[in-house]
């Protein structure tokens, strides 16, 4: 039986290249193709698919609030499609089958039909709308400020066609390139697209300060601070990882160990 799929993304390049490789696949239907979420609505309820992939950012009406507006009962499985990766938890936690990266690799496509294949046909469609819903009604809470700190304490890092969950508390500090950010876990590295200012709002909460223009660190690895000639400061931390401390990130510091320097 052919899976009944809707397109939504407002790319129309992207539409088209998803479309091209989708049609190659003999068990996919597709259905029909909406640039916008409030397209999308309409398109649900009239044609009820059995899956949708679903852009995260799109004007006016985002992936995850296309989700919220729809009737519990048209909930379809869902994958999303985004280019960037900070979205991937909040993907997970509204029970999405999967989350695929843009630019989109056939590889991780071809896994994902197969999560799809086995999905629609061993769920029911009342149950999975259930979960959905009651997954974004959580959601919702979260951006009430009801447990939002309880959803940031992870870090999702794509490496190639998986996702590591990392614990922000395992984070020892963060490393700046370009439009991307190093995560180090002791001597373990892992790249995030993300910036360092981004990071900064992000870890912040958690006890994280930037110490350098490029640079966070996790205040809790902190073990020693050394005094250069310059006026900065060299920052040492448990692992013996040495950091610099510009002068004009001293205050934050000063802050979270509780003592001017």
């Amino acid at each position: 039986m052919a899976i009944r799929t809707l397109l939504i993304d407002d790319e129309e390049i992207a539409r088209r290249g998803l479309r091209v490789r989708l049609e190659r696949i003999s068990d996919i239907e597709i259905v029909r193709e909406c640039p916008n979420g409030m397209e999308a609505l309409d398109a649900i309820s009239q044609l009820a698919p059995d899956l949708v992939f679903l852009d995260i950012q799109m004007p006016q009406m985002s992936g995850f609030q296309l989700l919220h507006a729809l009737p519990a009962q048209l909930c379809p499985h869902v994958v999303f499609l985004t280019a960037y990766d900070q979205y991937a938890l909040r993907a997970f936690e509204v029970h999405a089958l999967d989350y695929l990266l843009k630019p989109i690799d056939d590889d991780r496509l071809a896994e994902t039909l197969r999560r799809v294949r086995g999905a629609v046909a061993a769920s029911s469609g009342s149950n999975y709308a259930r979960q959905v819903r009651e997954a974004m009604d959580g959601l919702r809470r979260d951006h009430d400020g009801v447990s939002q700190r309880a959803m940031s304490d992870r870090l999702a890092v794509q490496l190639g066609d998986r996702l590591m969950v990392l614990r922000v508390a395992d984070i020892d500090w963060v490393q700046a390139s370009g439009n991307y950010v190093s995560l180090y876990l002791g001597k373990r590295a892992h790249l995030l697209r993300e910036t360092i200012s981004a990071m900064d709002q992000r870890l912040a909460p958690h006890g994280f300060s930037r110490i350098h223009r490029s640079t966070l660190v996790n205040v809790q690895r902190v073990a020693e601070l050394r005094s250069l000639a310059n006026g900065e400061f060299s920052v040492l931390l448990k692992d013996g990882t040495a950091l610099k401390l510009s002068r004009g990130y001293r205050e934050s510091l000063d802050q979270l160990i509780g003592s001017r320097l």
